[in-house]
């Protein structure tokens, strides 16, 4: 009976071959020439020059689209959309928290001394000087403290795009420090990434390993049952009814084909995570897709030792899916 079971319905063989093939993310990789950002940054930076003092603070959170809060002094919303245009060449996706702070720094120039009210303070002190016989001392710094003496001119910009020279710089110099600890925490995301993606790939290698023994073993507990029913129920079965159920649970237990698609996903997160561009909403969607072929290899495979490596991918992905969520 063994003899006539180990026919053409086994795939193991053939599943080992090809998921070597397709296997692009394994742990023999050790490069990591990624080029993800993460979404969370923070710069900032300053200026003091031709007459105006400039502060800048950017801050950056991780969203699905691109949303920009941008803040800048009273008088200076002019600026706005040049610095919106300069934003976006930095970040392509995520929450962004700009403030710019202009304030202009004082001199001489910009207060006057209104003689009309000042003469008046004068005329009135001396008068109540003269009325009751008090000696005119008259301290021309206790004067400029009365209101109305010193009037500071408009410091309010009549032209906002003429400090722009100013503004523009100092905002490119916040936004580059915002991208390096964008940077450096990239990379620490990509680590950690193709971590667990190597973890997948051992499970995965695990499931491989496993499959060609599944159909064996089920053909083992089937003749185990048929030779106790026939010493039971004094019964004959046909060799060919038996080889025929045992293809028939290994044709509905068959995962070569998801063991190979998600040998080929490892492979597109791996290339995904060497993109220049944001990658973020594509590795989300690999991401998914590796998850549907977990599923159905947990649920076509019917093996207790296939089912704990499915439990491996399964904890393995739902880190990546928590890493990618901060991946521009």
């Amino acid at each position: 009976m063994h003899g006539s079971t180990k026919g053409g319905c086994g795939t193991g063989s053939n599943l080992s071959r090809a998921g070597s093939r397709e296997a692009g993310f394994g742990p023999q990789r050790q490069d990591l020439g990624m080029a993800l950002l993460s979404m969370t940054g923070f710069g900032e930076a300053s200026d003091q020059s031709g007459g105006y003092a400039i502060g800048i603070e950017v801050r950056t959170v991780n969203s699905r689209y691109v949303k920009l809060q941008l803040r800048t002094t009273e008088g200076y919303a002019s600026l706005e959309p040049r610095a919106d245009k300069i934003i976006r060449e930095y970040v392509k996706r995520g929450t962004i928290h700009c403030s710019i702070r202009i304030r202009h720094l004082g001199s001489a120039d910009d207060y006057r001394l209104n003689t009309d009210i000042l003469n008046q303070y004068v005329d009135q002190l001396q008068a109540v000087a003269a009325s009751r016989a008090l000696p005119e001392s008259i301290r021309l710094e206790s004067l400029a403290a009365l209101p109305g003496v010193v009037e500071e001119l408009s410091t309010e910009a009549v032209d906002a795009a003429a400090i722009w020279p100013l503004v523009e710089p100092t905002l490119r110099r916040a936004l580059q420090q915002m991208s390096d600890m964008r940077s450096a925490e990239g990379e620490a995301l990509a680590s950690d990434l193709q971590t667990q993606c190597q973890a997948v790939s051992r499970a995965l290698a695990q499931v491989e390993q496993r499959v060609p023994h599944v159909a064996q073993h089920y053909r083992q507990r089937i003749e185990e049952r048929v030779n106790e029913a026939l010493a039971t129920l004094q019964v004959t079965v046909e060799p060919s009814d038996l080889t025929r159920e045992i293809c028939l649970f290994a044709d509905r237990s068959d995962i070569s084909e998801e063991v190979v698609r998600l040998h080929s996903h490892l492979r597109q997160f791996d290339e995904a995570m060497q993109l220049q561009e944001s990658a973020g909403r594509k590795l989300e969607f690999i991401c998914q897709e590796m998850g549907r072929e977990t599923n159905t290899i947990g649920s076509k495979a019917n093996d207790a030792e296939i089912s704990l490596q499915v439990v491996e991918i399964k904890t393995a992905l739902e880190r990546i899916r928590e890493q990618i969520q901060n991946v521009e």
